[in-house]
């Protein structure tokens, strides 16, 4: 049980950091009068900060032989990612910022519980079953007492 006291605290920062990230970005939005600019500034300072953490780490570039074997669609995550980060830009400052994540997480479930069922991009399966389904259930009565 201790050995989780790490990975669970660092999950919650990861949880808070996007909350941070989204109230930044819309801020950036409403200064530079720009969903686009903001989301693309978000990715360029993400690019610069992993481009540093690669060297500081001394992460050696994968080889080509290596690159050309892994599939067209495993390169896509940076697009979900753009999708992800133009949506909260826009999104965040109309719904809050407490409903956003609540959907967010529940859009995340959803998902989550379909991959997880079908084994979807190489996911171990792990069937649909009834504590699953009522934590979604859970889930979705958690955002509808956030959103009144």
């Amino acid at each position: 049980m201790l050995s989780l006291v790490v990975p669970v605290l660092l999950a919650v920062a990861a949880g808070v950091s996007i909350v941070v990230q989204q109230g930044l970005n819309s801020n950036l939005r409403t200064a530079l009068n720009s969903a686009v600019w903001s989301g693309f500034m978000s990715y360029f300072v993400g690019l610069v900060c992993m481009t540093l953490l690669a060297l500081a780490l001394r992460d050696p570039l994968p080889s080509t032989s290596i690159a050309a074997r892994i599939p067209w669609w495993a390169w896509s995550g940076g697009l979900f990612g753009a999708i992800f980060i133009g949506l909260a830009i826009v999104l965040v400052p109309q719904l809050g910022a407490a409903s956003f994540i609540a959907l967010l997480v529940t859009g995340q479930m959803l998902g989550s519980v379909a991959f997880d069922h079908f084994g979807w991009l190489g996911l171990a399966q792990r069937p649909i079953d009834l504590p699953r389904l009522i934590g979604v259930a859970l889930l979705i009565a958690g955002v509808v007492l956030i959103r009144r």
